[in-house]
């Protein structure tokens, strides 16, 4: 514990060192039985630290903004992943880092460690605004109308241990594209943003199209385009009054139906819009310029290195083809690093994160198709870089092809999977690479990997989609893995985006004879130029399912068959509660602990003068106070409106609870939309706050001493 101490003593801001200090005391309370499994759970998901499927250890989310980091960071993710972990950094779809097999009562100081060199897990999972994810390609690419970037990186700063993003139903997700190619999926985000140039009364506007309401998992959905033009100085103000919209009228009961894209379907766009209006007046900020001299340019390398290829030249040739690119500024390249499964060891790590600092900016890039890119590399000192990497067998053709797979860990650490991922993943790449050595060049088609239907590996919108699951044998009643095959999905030229459909279930072995029967098939019958999911848009569905109907006949099944892939032993469906939205808890007492915690926090950010925050930890805090009391009811409201409105029928109209200068509690309450965020505001809504808090919570102390 001293040692932890010592390592906040290098962190200069006092607000992180307290959040780390907080989820330290957390794991105490839960280890002496103050704080229940359910709440404790949501709390350190709040904080990057997610269960894994093997008793004891933990699986640390690294949050990587729009996935750019430094040479140094890398080394340092990898120095501490030894250090605390397995050793491996492992690149997710979100352009995170994950560390796996760590200690929960090690998470505070690897926490802390990890900080010194400006790296945070702070709301990387549980019910907030996760990692906001952008192009890899912004700032170099020759298509897009300005750089992104510094966006992302204001959006991030704004939101992070924001108030009102901490504690929703469900998580919310933010894309940033470099242009109308969409690299960053914005259709399937709650909040994506396309870049705009709009000229008005004559002079060039940036601004961006906005989706709203896109996800995944087992009912996917796209996102709505909601405006063609929003100016950028209101972004962050916009995105803000969207966020508090879905917190204020999210779901909160039904988990499978608390993502922002069942309210977009509940209420439609229009009313999202004016309700997002109404939030306005609380902003602290109607209008924000984005301050893009924060937003720190990584140094481009001058040093010329000439060096002759090592090796096979064709390899090089290859790789060169597929794997750079020029950038919109001349003379400049980059060069994109295709991983097995995201993974990179640590040593390995290390020796890249060199060869960056060598050959290109400082810059790298995690991808979301798991893979890193490089950039600003001078035409000269390609065949150096290909060299350096070579030696560190990161040297693979075929980034962003149908050879590199994108697959989520599945069973290999996650509670939720179902089956298998990564070896599957292994096995079809060398499919693709050894039998149709056409495709490591085509990237129109694609293969994404899930271990269930939740969709981490974006199984969804791949040409070819597959997800964990079982199958059962009739005849002797064992159990088998399967995969469930998506086909039809990906992202077209202009930038649509298209959902696969399932269309049959096949036993998990079957998995490379079902993608060799899908290759040729296309090469027999594509149309010139036609992409997949045109190809099937045009056969149907009923067309695919005839054609790999053959695999789905369990009457031909051998003993290998009932063993998943990297696995010797009988296939046994193993699921646990998942926690990847993590778990709404409504217990009495541990609601009134965090009214007092929040109207703490109100109290600490109104003497920091954040008036807008303060407000809404007192909004906060009283919305838990309604919970809590109607929890005596054995009532459950499925939205915070709703649980304003049903306090006010439980306890306020019919008398049961008088509450001086109370007659309605949700007038009471949402007078913070009423109001601008002003000093004399935020004092007295936090002081009639606590007042109202107080009378509460003697009438429920006297209502428990009388039972």
């Amino acid at each position: 514990m001293q040692s932890f101490r010592s390592e906040l003593e290098s962190i200069e801001n006092p607000i992180v060192q307290q959040d780390i200090i907080d989820l330290a005391d957390k794991i105490q309370l839960h280890k002496e039985g103050k704080i229940d499994d359910d709440k404790f759970r949501s709390l350190r998901l709040a904080r990057g630290v997610y269960g894994q499927r093997q008793a004891g250890v933990q699986m640390i989310r690294i949050k990587i903004p729009f996935g750019r980091m430094s040479s140094h960071q890398m080394v340092h993710i990898a120095n501490l992943s030894e250090e605390y972990g397995s050793g491996n950094l492992h690149a997710t779809t979100r352009q995170d880092i994950q560390l796996h097999y760590v200690s929960l009562d090690r998470t505070p100081e690897l926490w802390a460690k990890l900080e010194q060199d400006d790296i945070t897990l702070r709301e990387a999972c549980g019910n907030t605004v996760r990692n906001i994810t952008g192009s890899a390609y912004a700032g170099i690419d020759p298509n897009e109308p300005f750089d992104v970037s510094p966006y992302a990186y204001a959006m991030f700063k704004y939101l992070l241990r924001s108030p009102f993003c901490q504690e929703m139903g469900r998580k919310f997700k933010i894309s940033f594209s470099s242009s109308e190619d969409d690299s960053a999926l914005s259709f399937i985000h709650d909040l994506g943003f396309i870049p705009k140039v709009k000229v008005i009364d004559g002079k060039e506007v940036r601004g961006f199209k906005v989706l709203l309401g896109g996800g995944l998992g087992a009912q996917p959905s796209m996102a709505e385009p909601i405006l063609e033009f929003l100016e950028e100085d209101r972004l962050i103000p916009f995105s803000e009054s969207i966020i508090r919209v879905f917190d204020r009228w999210g779901e909160r009961n039904r988990r499978m139906k608390a993502r922002f894209k069942f309210l977009l379907k509940d209420l439609g766009a229009t009313e999202i819009l004016r309700l997002a209006k109404e939030e306005e007046k609380a902003l602290p900020h109607q209008v924000l310029p984005v301050d893009l001299d924060d937003y720190q340019q990584a140094p481009i390398p001058e040093a010329i290195f000439p060096e002759e290829v090592q090796g096979d030249l064709a390899k090089y040739e290859l790789w060169k083809q597929v794997n750079v690119k020029p950038q919109k500024q001349a003379g400049y390249f980059s060069v994109a690093v295709k991983l097995q499964n995201g993974d990179l060891k640590a040593e390995r790590a290390r020796l890249f994160a060199a060869a960056v600092k060598k050959f290109a900016a400082d810059d790298i890039r995690v991808t979301i198709n798991q893979g890193y890119v490089l950039r600003f590399v001078q035409e000269e000192n390609i065949p150096a870089l290909y060299n350096a990497l070579s030696l560190l067998d990161l040297a693979a053709a075929g980034f962003n092809t149908l050879a590199d797979i994108t697959a989520c860990p599945g069973t290999d650490s996650c509670n939720l999977a179902i089956s298998n991922s990564t070896h599957i993943a292994r096995v079809l790449e060398n499919v693709v690479v050894n039998e149709y050595p056409e495709y490591v060049k085509d990237e129109s088609l694609s293969i994404k990997i899930s271990g269930c239907p939740n969709a981490c590996g974006q199984h969804t919108i791949a040409s070819i989609g597959i997800h964990g699951s079982s199958l059962k044998n009739r005849e002797n009643k064992k159990i088998l893995p399967a995969l469930q095959l998506l086909i039809g999905g990906g992202i077209g030229k202009d930038g649509q985006g298209y959902l696969g459909e399932k269309v049959i279930k096949i036993p998990s072995k079957r998995g490379p004879e079902a993608l060799r029967m899908l290759l040729n098939d296309f090469e027999t019958h594509q149309q010139e130029g036609e992409y997949y999911f045109n190809y099937y848009l045009r056969q149907g569905k009923d067309y695919f399912f005839n054609l790999l109907k053959p695999l789905a006949n369990l009457s031909t099944l051998i003993p290998d068959d009932y063993m998943d892939w990297g696995y010797e032993q009988d296939f046994k469906v193993e699921t646990e509660v998942g926690e990847c939205a993590g778990v709404i808890v409504d217990l009495v007492a541990t609601l009134l602990f965090e009214v007092e915690e929040k109207m703490i926090s109100a109290s600490n950010t109104l003497k920091g003068r954040a008036f807008a925050d303060s407000i809404y930890h007192s909004y906060a805090a009283l919305v838990n106070l309604a919970k809590a009391m109607l929890i005596t009811k054995e009532v459950k409201a499925s939205n915070q409106i709703k649980v304003l409105q049903a306090f006010d029928e439980h306890f306020i109209s019919n008398g049961e609870l008088a509450i001086n200068g109370v007659s309605s509690y949700e007038d009471f309450v949402l007078s913070i939309n009423k109001n601008e965020p002003t000093e004399a505001f935020a004092e007295q809504f936090h002081a009639d706050a606590q007042a109202v808090i107080d009378q509460v919570k003697a009438y429920y102390q006297k209502q428990e001493a009388s039972v």
